[in-house]
């Protein structure tokens, strides 16, 4: 192994690796800024405050009299799964705070790492995105009523006087449960997206005053579709003969059956969801039931806060994955649409949905189904993602940025691997080698496997291209009041894009890393530096393939030589060779 002083990538790994220990370091030590600067960093929150207040405003200002969905949710009891995800959790605080006047709102979730459901419902209530349901309306939070059970248990694992609760009492059932990590074995993915499903139906067809049974999927559940209607396409397996198979079978062997039992679905999380459509579908017209289908969910555009999330799923790591400067490359295609939804229009959409199919005035002749899509609205590329995305990532760096963030899609898989191997691999073992040398915890590698291992599932997503036909979802919006319009938006055609990236980045910032935006001028400072070695690198490492080159290919050193020697006939040009040569 050559020494670090042989090697002048080495030498920049290990100056930025010391340069961010002592940054990190620093930044512990409370440092006064300047009034400007404070003010500067500031900006975002007073923005998110602004915009907080002035929807409060707004909001009770057309709020008078209630608009036509709120008028449906009035006196309703609600029954959500899923309700401590992401998605749960915007829609139980839109629903709170928009839709005031319903009865309650009971919320099916267990028990977690010895937390029962009311402290971890409380612990909820305590999030940031709470905040304007907290000031304005605290009564609502009295009609949150959390249920101690799982989608995964017989029965959701409900008392049973709790299910006799549910039966008589509720209107709405929102099913969002599922697990959302596309890298789940077979028998987790269809136990809790597919059986859990069949289970939610069970009890959805014992409801007494049922009106709506709203299944969340996803848009990507028919991927051998590359047109996506709105209809329910046939599974290529029957939903009860894979449920039987995975309670049969032991683990080993599910998992040597897995690729070809799914394909053409890149995951178990896709796969079972279709499979979960099926369950819905063949429920209907016996149950009011509809499929609602997002496609990759981003942070929130306006609601609760600009840019609100708080988890590394999807679009959210890669974010801070690049910013941080770890991720250098991704396997996409530059041309293909970025299919993303925002996380407070999606569930906007679910909101107005769940009115729109129970106050219909005509029977539906198939199964609802919605796409919550926005590439008809406001087509999107991944280039123009990245392009804007990387403007506003230099912009406002994160923490603790390993590397300087300038990362890059590309749609060759061979450039792709030769990136992750030098870019990547060799700089994760060299920093690991360092931390070895400094008796300090090895880290870089096992997150670098992670991130491959996360990158190869998403992958799948960013180099293929569908259409996605939404013409339902349009039609209920053109149908919409303006108040309801008003107070439920659906509207993509007038986002600012650039802006929206600067929220998806600080809201990523505070709300997943906790970095606080005091920081910003200390991480600029940082990013500054790490440009510079970034620079410094990249011409070392030519420099250094060039001499290798110059040194052990003759063909070369004979046509250089040959070259200069050309070069120093011209009378100019010559005249200053000879001089830096002397």
């Amino acid at each position: 192994m050559s020494s670090r002083k042989d090697s002048p990538f080495a030498s920049a790994a290990y100056i930025s690796l010391v340069y961010s220990i002592f940054c990190t370091q620093n930044s512990k030590n409370k440092s006064k800024l300047s009034t400007a600067t404070y003010e500067n960093c500031l900006t975002y929150r007073q923005d998110n405050e602004m915009h907080s207040l002035l929807t409060s405003i707004h909001c009770n200002e057309i709020m008078d009299e209630p608009s036509e969905i709120q008028s449906f949710y009035k006196g309703k009891t609600i029954f959500i799964t899923g309700g401590s995800g992401l998605m749960g959790k915007v829609l139980i605080e839109k629903l709170l705070y928009s839709c005031s006047d319903l009865d309650k709102i009971y919320i099916l979730i267990r028990s977690k790492r010895g937390r029962t459901p009311d402290m971890r419902i409380d612990e909820m209530i305590k999030l940031p995105m709470f905040q304007r349901v907290r000031k304005q309306k605290p009564h609502m939070i009295k009609k949150l009523i959390p249920l101690n059970g799982d989608v995964t248990l017989n029965d959701l694992g409900l008392t049973e006087e709790q299910h006799e609760c549910l039966i008589n009492e509720t209107h709405i059932v929102f099913h969002c449960a599922a697990t959302l990590r596309l890298e789940a074995n077979l028998k987790d993915a269809v136990e809790m997206n597919t059986v859990g499903t069949k289970r939610l139906l069970e009890l959805g067809k014992k409801m007494k005053k049922l009106q709506v049974f709203v299944h969340l999927s996803t848009a990507f559940c028919h991927v051998d579709q590359e047109e996506l209607g709105e209809r329910v396409y046939d599974s290529p397996d029957d939903p009860y003969d894979v449920m039987r198979l995975v309670q049969w079978l032991d683990e080993d062997a599910i998992n040597l059956i897995t690729p070809k039992l799914i394909a053409p679905h890149p995951n178990t999380y896709t796969y079972s969801k279709r499979l979960a459509e099926k369950l819905v579908s063949d429920e209907f017209p016996n149950m009011p039931v509809v499929i609602a289908r997002p496609s990759i969910v981003t942070p929130a555009l306006k609601e609760p806060l600009p840019g609100w999330v708080d988890n590394l799923n999807g679009p959210v790591g890669l974010v801070i994955g690049a910013g941080k400067g770890v991720i250098r490359s991704m396997h996409c295609n530059a041309n293909y649409h970025a299919e993303v939804i925002p996380v407070d229009v999606a569930i906007n959409a679910l909101i107005g949905i769940a009115q729109k199919v129970a106050t219909a005035q005509t029977k539906y002749k198939n199964v609802p189904v919605y796409n919550i899509t926005q590439s008809t609205i406001r087509p999107m590329t991944w280039g123009e993602v990245l392009e804007k995305g990387k403007k506003v990532a230099r912009d406002y760096p994160f923490e603790g940025q390993i590397w300087y963030p300038d990362g890059d899609i590309r749609s060759s898989k061979f450039v792709h691997n030769l990136f992750v191997f030098f870019f990547h691999l060799i700089p994760a073992y060299l920093i690991d080698f360092l931390m070895l040398i400094f008796r300090q915890k090895r880290f870089m590698v096992r997150i670098q496997k992670r991130i491959s291992d996360g990158l190869e599932v998403l992958q799948y997503f960013t180099t293929r291209d569908w259409v996605f036909h939404n013409t339902n979802m349009l039609v209920m919006w053109g149908d919409m009041s303006p108040k309801d319009k008003e107070l439920f938006p659906l509207d993509l055609l007038h986002v600012d894009i650039l802006s929206y990236m600067r929220d998806i980045i600080l809201g990523a910032r505070q709300y997943c890393m906790k970095e606080d935006l005091s920081s910003l001028p200390r991480a600029r400072i940082h990013q500054r530096i790490l440009y510079v070695i970034h620079v410094t690198t990249i011409y070392l490492f030519y420099f250094g393939i060039l001499y290798l080159v110059y040194k052990n290919v003759e063909f070369v050193r004979v046509f250089l030589d040959y070259f200069t020697d050309k070069m120093k006939m011209l009378p100019l040009v010559g005249s200053i060779i000879e001089t830096h040569s002397s």
